[in-house]
């Protein structure tokens, strides 16, 4: 089986299986091509992989005429400044996010800095398949600039947003997990300009992942370790492009994906009311944020293209999802895990309470997830098997099915980026959520295998 995944928000495949130099540079080719030989912006995550990845797609891009601003390794939510600080047409991140460490991919960004959004994406896929690239002849070929500081617009950006005198005040111990990505290359400066005092683990951007790069619960028992250990404030967990952000309190608690958003938004919101938005599988709590603030509260599609548009319709102070993806759109429509720390850091140094009683003090919810693999065609009989077996439930079709009742939900959803289906549940209690979660999986399991 070839493993490449194609879709409106980029690619995806496994190096050496479907993912070879020739499918890159044509991918490029068509970026090129729709961004009609403009600058574009380049950087990657640090798979061992990505300076493979790199080659091929600068050929694509040059041969197209763009002038490419070579970023090296730097982190996803970096790309997307770069993309608006030097006005560029458009922007390629090289990672594969949280895949295992035999993938990569490519995701391309829009002038405002954004993922592709769906008819942008659609007309991608569109160009890909007509082979019809706008390659130039020798003398108007592109050529790549290296940009000297690439992290440097995005650190200052994320450092306008808080109280840097008040944060520095406080000295706060931190532990970083950048576990070999694109993190380690800039983060822990970040957080030494916030005056932290920073134990980075897995500091070389090798992608050589010293754990499963995902970061859950299961995944961080290190950086919980080191958290106690160290005696640090926060213990902060990046996957391998860094635009996502896990977080463990300072008893070394692992307060997961879901809280990062919850912490900003209600830090946040409480000092500027507005628009919030998240998407169809973000814990409730972000509802019951929004309501305390007195603002509005929206739930887009899943993806962050999705969480972006509405977010642009809804003129929304903030936006994200609960994978530990907050979108600030002062820094850029995309999920940063810097904007994540600077503000946990703020709310931290305005505040008289450790992170565990501020987490503490927010609503409780049990949100599980898990996953299942699943051919594409048969997602649809999924999700009617699951509607069928729960029919009380309000059902919301379109983005895979949502059932909800008054205290709880679940969701199913084919995944964008892997061949599988996502099945979410929350509720009030632990055991109520693993129990709806469970039989979610059951269902959907006796239908697709």
């Amino acid at each position: 089986m070839t493993e490449r995944i194609l879709s409106i928000s980029g690619l995806r495949g496994v190096i050496g299986n479907g993912l070879d130099p020739e499918y890159l540079t044509r991918f490029a080719a068509a970026v090129g091509t729709m961004c009609q030989g403009g600058t574009i912006v380049l950087s990657r995550d640090g798979r061992s992989t990505g300076e493979v990845v790199r080659h091929a797609v600068v050929a694509g891009l040059t041969a197209t005429g763009c002038k490419v601003l070579d970023a090296g390794i730097a982190t996803t939510p970096t790309c997307g400044v770069l993309v608006q600080h030097h006005r560029a047409a458009g922007g390629i991140q090289i990672t594969a996010s949280h895949n295992p460490i035999q993938w990569n991919g490519l995701k391309p960004f829009s002038p405002l800095g954004s993922v592709f959004d769906r008819p942008t994406g659609e007309r991608l896929l569109q160009l890909l398949e007509s082979g019809q690239f706008n390659y130039v002849g020798w003398d108007k070929l592109g050529a790549v600039e290296v940009l000297a500081d690439p992290a440097g617009p995005h650190i200052e950006r994320a450092l306008r947003l808080v109280d840097v005198p008040a944060i520095r005040a406080r000295k706060f111990k931190v532990v970083l997990d950048c576990n070999h990505g694109s993190g380690a290359v800039s983060t822990p400066r970040l957080l030494e300009q916030l005056g932290c005092e920073v134990t980075v683990l897995g500091g070389t951007a090798d992608g050589r992942f010293e754990h499963i790069p995902e970061p859950l619960k299961e995944n961080l028992t290190g950086l919980s370790e080191a958290v106690r250990r160290c005696g640090a404030d926060a213990g902060f967990a990046q996957d391998p492009d860094a635009d996502r952000l896990a977080i463990v309190d300072n008893q070394g608690r692992y307060i997961g994906e879901e809280l990062t958003l919850a912490l900003c938004a209600d830090w946040v919101l409480s000092r500027t009311p507005g628009p919030f938005v998240v998407n169809g599988s973000t814990s409730r709590i972000n509802a019951d944020i929004a309501a305390k603030h007195g603002c509005e509260f929206h739930r887009s599609w899943v993806g962050e293209a999705n969480v972006v548009a509405l977010m642009r319709e809804k003129n929304a102070i903030l936006g994200g999802e609960g994978n530990g993806g907050v979108i600030e759109p002062k820094v850029g429509f995309v999920r940063d895990s810097f904007v994540s720390m600077a503000y946990v850091l703020d709310g931290l140094a305005h505040g008289t309470r450790t992170l565990g009683e501020w987490a503490d003090s927010l609503p409780a919810y049990t949100i599980v997830k898990d996953k299942i693999e699943c051919p594409r065609e048969r997602v649809d009989a999924a999700c009617s098997a699951l509607q069928a077996a729960f029919g009380d439930a309000t059902a919301t079709a379109g983005d895979g099915l949502r059932l909800d009742w008054s205290d709880r939900w679940v969701q199913v959803r084919a995944s964008n980026t892997e061949p599988i289906i996502r099945v979410i549940s929350e509720a009030p209690d632990d055991r109520l959520a693993k129990t709806l979660c469970q039989q979610a999986v059951e269902i959907v399991r006796s239908v697709v295998k």
